[in-house]
């Protein structure tokens, strides 16, 4: 189960397709806001987001995120999939709390191992 949050749809629904094609379930959010909301209702495995949204950047919402209790979604293993791509938009990412920073564009293949590593570290909730 894994849930990508993007502002543009055609970024969303591209990602959302290439993790389909190797056997995910997946549903997308269009901002952070919603995108909170599922993680709390749906409990995903896998959180890819987006980092430059309007309103709520993909750090604002992890940090949220990691202020929920483990079983309310707030351990749930999280990629940065970016056009940020200098170090200390690495470092910041990784500061927030995501386990992975990812430049795009990203090869289909690569994201799908990335988002099948971060499965295996997802703690039970």
């Amino acid at each position: 189960r894994v849930l990508v949050v993007d502002d543009e749809p055609d970024a969303r629904e591209l990602v959302a397709v290439i993790l389909r094609e190797y056997g995910a379930d997946v549903r997308v959010a269009p901002s952070a806001h919603d995108a909170y909301g599922e993680v709390q209702s749906w409990r995903p495995d896998v959180l890819v987001a987006d980092i430059g949204m309007p309103d709520e950047d993909g750090y604002s919402l992890l940090r949220r995120i990691r202020a929920l209790p483990p079983e309310q979604g707030g351990a749930i293993p999280a990629a940065a999939l970016t056009a940020y791509a200098q170090a200390e938009d690495r470092d910041r990412a990784f500061a927030a709390g995501f386990q992975e920073h990812v430049a795009k564009p990203v090869f289909a293949h690569d994201l799908a191992q990335l988002v099948g590593a971060l499965a295996r570290k997802r703690v039970p909730s």
